[in-house]
């Protein structure tokens, strides 16, 4: 037997490094499997796309990602090419002579990883075949009619009938990996090790069927994970078939992986296996060459909502725009899931203290959450028809104005204040005001919503009495659309939107990574979170105040429903205290945490995963030395050295803030940046790769 290679780990301040630094690439082919490879459903999609250049670099040109074909997506995503792989040609060919089609290209994305995408409707003459193949190979039934559940029975069967192709190439090596995502890409993995392919197999769950289905129906999940009835539940929702699926991948893969200790908990009830590693989510991190760069963003994409702002409100803009945050929540319309009742009800308590305080803030926040909708509000369009009209007009006098003043001191005369304006600009300006008259409150809803009786935000919204009344200190706006750059009200894609926020909230009850307050921290914006989410979790383990990093993080496991709603008020409440120039130190330290969630950090996790994979599917090549799996836990922020920007949530004396007042005497803002960058490279450095040079397998140092 030939001597193993090693691929023993050491650890060095919690962080995994291989001793095996020359596991030569060319010896191994990766394969990536998801249902959301080029085809955008989830957050799954964010995963593969921003990890697909850390991926690539390390992996060259033996990285490849498998999904389903979509031709609109193709034609917009992908660049079609040869394989330059001549293994992976010939399985393709013999594929395709046997009435599938399938296609090779590069996707356009950072990293331009190789995709092979399988057209599902060209193999559906199969699919009694291949369910009966299925039901032979793990006793899971799958009914005609679960649309979805039979492509993901086509798609494994492409999966495995393609890993078949190619491994029977190969007598030795190189040794294939293939890594499934969520149980649409399931059936591949069951196949492949039915059929004893010689494929080192991970399976990584995002999120468990069962749970997300649980959780919807306002279920006290956490606190009954041991007592739940996997099968009766899964039966009762009728997805018994799928959570079978999800299970059997578990149970089949070498590896079984998830995106957070919290997923993790759940896995181990829902699904009955402990995960072998935790692979957080992270993100391509972009850094701007000027430190304050992002700043200035936020400033101009600011002026942007403030524009909308005006025109949304016209009629009873009482309140000033230099003393109005935007909030903000965002994603799928999940009502309890993602904690958008919670936000309602804390923004009813949030509105009574503000009144109350007599507090001069006024507070604007946007529901950015997809719903059935026929079209615009026409009020919502007046508004900005109204905005547009009134800046044309003041526009048109303050020419004309400017004109008349430029002739006066000209002459040299100091021009009469009561003639340089006559009565036709008198009249017009009149006639402006009265156009701005309303006689209606600002709609809620910038839409018209299919079933506005049974939307459960708008039937919160009339519960709790939010509609936008001039008395009203928070003033709600349900957009029911995802942003666009060419929307004619809101003209902003979301990045930009979230830069031009103040707050996202996001009191999720259920969500396993979180995305959105991940991008709101890479984008230098506070947020929100929850010890029920996995990014929540992940900024505990490695922030030691995240309050004063801006990452407000609501106590949804340990605390009723009520206490978690008074904790986000008080949250909320202390953010409206601030000063403009405490937010502006809170952004320079939310920013800062950005560092965190760069995948060149986090990639390590998958690659932990590979590495596992590899020793226990090929033990007479690969030997891993026992140690335990690496932790996420890499390195903890410190509390900043300076008082914390958020003020305490109990009332000062004074609750109005000066905006010349002289705060935060002890903050010095390049000092703590370099302390806080110290505390990373201490524990790890991000190497630049030189142009056009790959990284090599397990070239990632510590």
């Amino acid at each position: 037997m030939p001597l193993a290679r090693s691929l023993s780990m050491t650890s060095l301040n919690g962080l995994p490094q291989w001793e095996d630094e020359d596991l030569p690439v060319e010896d191994l082919l990766l394969f990536e499997v998801s249902w959301e490879v080029t085809n955008k459903v989830g957050g799954i999609y964010t995963v593969i796309q921003t990890k697909a250049k850390t991926t690539a670099d390390e992996w060259g040109e033996n990285y490849f990602l498998i999904g389903p074909y979509f031709e609109h997506n193709v034609k917009t995503q992908v660049e079609t090419c040869e394989p330059p792989n001549p293994a992976v040609k010939k399985a393709m060919d013999t594929m395709q002579s046997q009435g599938c089609q399938v296609f090779f290209g590069r996707w356009l994305i950072e990293g331009s990883p190789y995709v092979l995408l399988f057209d599902i409707g060209s193999a559906a003459w199969n699919l009694d075949r291949w369910k009966g193949e299925f039901w032979d190979a793990s006793n899971i039934g799958i009914p005609f009619h679960d649309r979805e559940a039979n492509d993901a029975v086509i798609f494994g069967s492409l999966t495995a009938w393609f890993l078949k192709e190619l491994s029977c190439q190969f007598d030795d090596k190189p040794n294939i990996i293939a890594h499934f995502h969520e149980w649409q890409a399931g059936v591949g993995l069951i196949l492949s090790r039915s059929r004893k392919l010689p494929v080192a197999t991970i399976f990584t769950t995002h999120a468990t069927l069962l749970g997300r289905y649980l959780c919807a129906a306002s279920i006290d999940f956490y606190n009954n994970l041991h007592q739940f009835d996997i099968d009766k539940e899964a039966g009762e929702r009728q997805i018994y078939h799928r959570y079978c699926m999800e299970r059997a991948s578990v149970h089949c893969a070498h590896v079984f992986t998830t995106v957070s200790q919290i997923t993790a908990v759940e896995a181990e009830h829902m699904l009955k296996r402990n995960p072998d590693v935790v692979t957080p989510n992270g993100l391509n991190i972009k850094k701007f060459s000027a430190m304050h760069e992002f700043q200035n963003l936020h400033s101009m994409y600011k002026s942007r909502i403030q524009e909308f702002v005006r025109g949304h409100f016209y009629g009873h803009l009482d309140f000033s725009l230099d003393k109005t945050l935007f909030f903000f929540i965002a994603g799928r319309y999940e009502f309890s899931n993602k904690g958008a009742d919670m936000f309602l009800e804390a923004l009813s308590r949030l509105n009574f203290l503000l009144r109350v305080h007599k507090n001069d803030v006024t507070v604007v926040v946007f529901f950015i959450m997809p719903a059935k909708t026929n079209n615009f509000n026409v009020e919502t369009l007046k508004g900005q028809a109204v905005r547009k009209q009134l800046w044309d007009t003041a526009q048109s006098v303050k020419e004309k104005f400017g004109k008349k003043l430029y002739d006066a001191l000209l002459k040299g005369e100091i021009p009469d204040m009561n003639k340089i304006l006559d009565r036709d600009d008198i009249t017009i300006m009149k006639r402006a005001i009265f156009s701005t008259q309303r006689h209606c409150l600002p709609p809620v809803t910038t839409h018209n919503m299919i079933d506005d009786g049974n939307d459960p935000i708008l039937n919160t919204i009339r519960r709790i009495g939010l509609f936008n009344n001039r008395t009203d200190r928070v003033k709600v706006i349900l957009h029911p659309e995802f942003l666009s750059s060419t929307s004619p009200l809101l003209p902003l894609d979301y990045e930009e939107f979230v830069r031009g926020c103040h707050l996202g909230v996001f009191p999720s009850y259920y969500e396993p990574w979180g995305y959105t307050p991940a991008e709101c921290t890479v984008m230098g914006i506070p947020s929100v979170t929850t010890n029920l989410s996995g990014f929540g979790c992940f900024m505990q383990e490695h922030v030691a105040d995240p309050a004063a990093y801006g990452i407000y993080i609501v106590d949804r496991r340990f605390l009723s429903p009520d206490e978690s709603c008074n904790q986000l008020t008080q949250f909320l409440y202390g953010f409206c205290q601030q000063s403009r120039r405490q937010r502006i130190i809170q952004r320079n330290r939310t920013e800062r945490l950005s560092d965190l969630l760069d995948w060149r950090y986090l990639g390590r996790y998958y690659m932990h995963a590979r590495h596992l994979a590899l020793s226990r599917t090929f033990p007479d090549k690969f030997e891993m030395e026992p140690s335990a799996p690496p932790k996420t836990e890499g390195f903890r922020y410190p509390r900043p050295s300076s008082v914390p920007p958020s003020p305490s949530a109990s009332q000062p004396s004074s609750p109005q803030h000066s905006e010349d007042e002289d705060e935060d005497e002890r903050y010095d803002e390049d000092e703590e940046a370099e302390r806080d960058r110290q505390n990373i490279k201490s524990l790890f450095s991000f190497g630049a790769l030189p142009q056009g040079k790959k990284k090599q397998h397990g070239e990632y140092r510590n």
